[in-house]
């Protein structure tokens, strides 16, 4: 007798996003220019973002300045270009250490079960509990400023959403055919999870990954306008709208109003093309 093991189309599942509604491909588009902007901010930008420049200070729009100067004369769209690559780049932390760790943690309670399980999830639970912005608050008071700080409070924030969905999802993965015949046959039980079932299962954690970008970079922006995020020289579109309430106050809102609209667009389009591929992945799961 002949068992032919199927499984199930994992990564696969996403190029059905091909046939993309318009939102979803302008919020794609969106994400790439914002991407793309950050990767080469060093040759687009057409100033040093911190060169101080008392001289152009809140200088208005076109001429020197396209966008404008902010209270220390610095060129806004150089700081807005080159801030894309501090504004990304601490989200990116969050959501990859979150997500990694958040798999191996939920396929872990998911297929030993029994004391494990409940262990895992008691301490998913605990942090849920918690604050993630107060968790990041209390980190950066204990090691100063910085981006890792609240990068790493983030990451142990989120872990528990991606751990209970992983959680989730293996145990509904478990009950499928091919996984008993991979047993049946010796397969030992990492290579079955690394090999066969974190396949299946990766385009639903992949689709909640880049929900949870969105999210974080709102979160690290907040963050960086209270001053508790990247130091004060480090270009931020956080720290911008900080640095921006005195041009406000004197009538030049664009150094604060620009990384504003920018913050706002990118978390948008990061959730719609998240939640567009989860939906897709969605219909397509039987």
């Amino acid at each position: 007798m002949t068992v032919t093991l199927t499984r199930r189309p994992g990564l696969a599942k996403l190029r059905s996003a091909s046939a993309r509604s318009p939102l979803h491909a302008l919020c794609l588009g969106v994400v790439a220019l914002v991407v793309l902007a950050a990767l080469f901010a060093p040759w687009l930008a057409p100033y040093d973002p911190n060169e101080v420049d008392l001289g152009d200070a809140l200088a208005g729009t076109g001429g020197d300045h396209l966008l404008g100067a902010d209270t220390a004369g610095r060129d806004t769209l150089s700081r807005l270009l080159v801030g894309a690559r501090a504004s990304l780049l601490g989200p990116l932390g969050v959501v990859v250490f979150s997500t990694v760790v958040g798999v191996a943690v939920g396929m872990a309670a998911a297929w030993r079960g029994g004391r494990l399980d409940s262990v895992l999830s008691r301490g998913t639970e605990l942090v849920f509990a918690f604050p993630g912005l107060l968790l990041a608050i209390l980190i950066i008071s204990v090691y100063g400023e910085g981006l890792l700080a609240p990068v790493i409070a983030l990451a142990v924030a989120y872990l528990p959403y991606v751990s209970r969905l992983t959680r989730s999802l293996v145990l509904a993965e478990r009950m499928r055919p091919y996984v008993s015949a991979y047993q049946v046959q010796g397969h030992a039980p990492l290579s079955i999870c690394v090999r066969h079932i974190l396949p299946n299962i990766a385009p639903v954690v992949l689709a909640q990954a880049t929900i949870n970008f969105g999210y974080a970079l709102m979160d690290l922006a907040g963050l960086s306008f209270l001053g508790l995020g990247v130091p004060p020289l480090t270009p931020d579109w956080g720290r911008m709208v900080f640095d921006g309430q005195t041009a406000i106050q004197h009538g030049y809102p664009l150094s604060a109003v620009l990384p504003c609209v920018l913050i706002v667009l990118t978390v948008v389009a990061f959730n719609v093309v998240g939640e567009h591929w989860a939906d897709r992945v969605a219909r397509r799961i039987p």
